[in-house]
């Protein structure tokens, strides 16, 4: 059986984007299931199917303010010829059902939620009675203590109503035996509402990644501070913590890092202990200060197999700079970003963003993509052997670039919503062309 050759790596090699997420995808591995309170899995991922142990409403209930009846005790009732009901007690919510009872005649004052009372077929709404008071019908339910002897009298009843009228019945929601939520399920509100409505306090799910987000620049300065000379504000830490909470991790942002490379290794060797995965921006080019690759080129312990960061060319533009790899003795997944904000965003979109969904335990774990015809004045120019990816606004079937080629353009950014992907054996698109894009939100 012949062996195929090893791929080439690193600088060796001119990674496609496909090769640099397949190999991103084939090293990070979800996170090991835990059990949670409800409150803190929220945004988390189910392992394992969850079935109802008990049907909503476990018991016939009233939906509205008013009174428990029999059917025929009440066919036929006008405002000409009201049914006269004798009273015989109140059931509130959290009250069990069976302390009353609804004989021929007879009628019990219901809350809504309350069990409906043995004996009753139907509820009429407050609405359609005189409330007790004889003077024709109210608008809403007077008070009244739930004192056995203050709950006699009479109410008339202006209105008919047919069997089962204004009842949730008995497992009209869920059944027990029911499956509630499937394995793969992310948890939201509704998601949490469920579980606790069925009794569960806890579940089983695979917990929210934790990401570390750390830019390198000696240039950087934090968002609030006055600038200095060839300085510039840290947009980069921001956005992609931002995009690291958006799909689903626990994002902690780390302060710029000076271009050193002893301070760096230093930096993220004290982040390893609250993180499933780091992230950094800057530094990953060629240039004679790109602390990253300084700092990380060789950070592989000799004793820990499969440790190391390589750092790769990738045909695609913007993002052409990469790194990829793991560190520490638990083996952290890295990624290393280009500093150029665009490039940096959209690296994370097609490399981060699935390596976050990933950890979940998610299946699909990229942006959804579709065709779209180009808008645009002129044709739009593509390097040859290179994937591009061009900001963009998308609806209604058009996709339209928005700002310019430049990977440094944040405001351009801010206004897309889409990436316009241009293929790497395609050199120019012309205007109403069908072009794939990836929708961002």
């Amino acid at each position: 059986m012949s062996t195929a050759a090893p791929r080439p790596t690193g600088q060796d090699h001119l990674w496609s984007v496909d090769e640099h997420l397949e190999d991103i995808l084939a090293t990070v591995r979800p996170l090991e299931p835990i059990e949670l309170q409800l409150p803190d899995a929220q945004g988390c991922v189910l392992v394992e199917d969850v079935t109802v142990a008990l049907s909503l409403p476990p018991f016939d209930n009233s939906s509205m303010d008013g009174y428990a009846v029999r059917v025929a005790d009440v066919a036929g009732a006008s405002e000409e010829f009201p049914a006269a009901l004798e009273v015989v007690g109140d059931v509130a919510a959290g009250q069990a059902a069976d302390l009353l009872y609804v004989g021929p005649g007879q009628a019990a004052r219901i809350m809504t939620g309350a069990p409906l009372p043995h004996g009753a077929e139907t509820v009429v709404p407050v609405e359609w009675t005189d409330g007790g008071l004889g003077e024709g019908p109210v608008t809403g339910m007077r008070a009244r203590s739930l004192a056995p002897e203050q709950t006699s009298g009479h109410v008339r009843v202006y209105r008919p109503a047919e069997a089962r009228a204004h009842v949730r019945a008995k497992g009209s929601d869920v059944q027990a035996g029911d499956r509630a939520l499937d394995a793969g399920t992310v948890l939201g509100p509704p998601q949490i509402a469920l579980l606790a409505a069925i009794g569960r306090g806890t579940v089983r799910v695979r917990p929210r990644p934790r990401v570390v987000v750390l830019s390198t620049g000696s240039e950087l300065v934090q968002p609030g501070e006055e600038l200095g000379a060839g300085q510039i504000y840290d947009s980069n830490s921001f956005a992609l913590t931002a995009a690291a909470r958006d799909a689903g991790a626990i994002a902690y942002r780390v302060g710029a890092v000076a271009d050193d490379a002893e301070t760096l290794r230093s930096t993220i060797e004290d982040q390893l202990v609250r993180a499933d995965l780091l992230v950094t921006t800057g530094g990953v080019s060629v240039g004679a200060y790109d602390v990253v690759k300084e700092a990380l080129s060789h950070v592989g312990d000799e004793d820990e197999a499969g440790s190391g960061i390589e750092f790769r060319t990738l045909a695609m533009q913007p993002g052409k700079p990469q790194g990829f790899g793991s560190i520490g003795p638990d083996h952290i997944p890295l990624l290393a970003l280009p500093g150029n904000p665009v490039s940096s965003y959209v690296s994370f979109e097609l490399f981060v963003r699935p390596a976050i969904r990933t950890l979940m335990g998610l299946e699909d774990v990229h942006r959804p993509t579709t065709r779209a015809r180009l808008a645009a004045d002129k044709a739009i120019r593509s390097p040859k052997g290179r994937r591009q990816f061009l900001r963009a606004t998308c609806a209604d079937g058009t996709v339209r670039p928005v700002g310019g080629a430049g990977s440094h353009l944040v405001a351009a950014l801010a206004h897309a919503d889409a990436l316009i992907v241009v293929p790497e054996d395609v050199e120019s698109v012309e205007p109403g062309a069908e072009v794939e894009v990836v929708l961002l939100g």
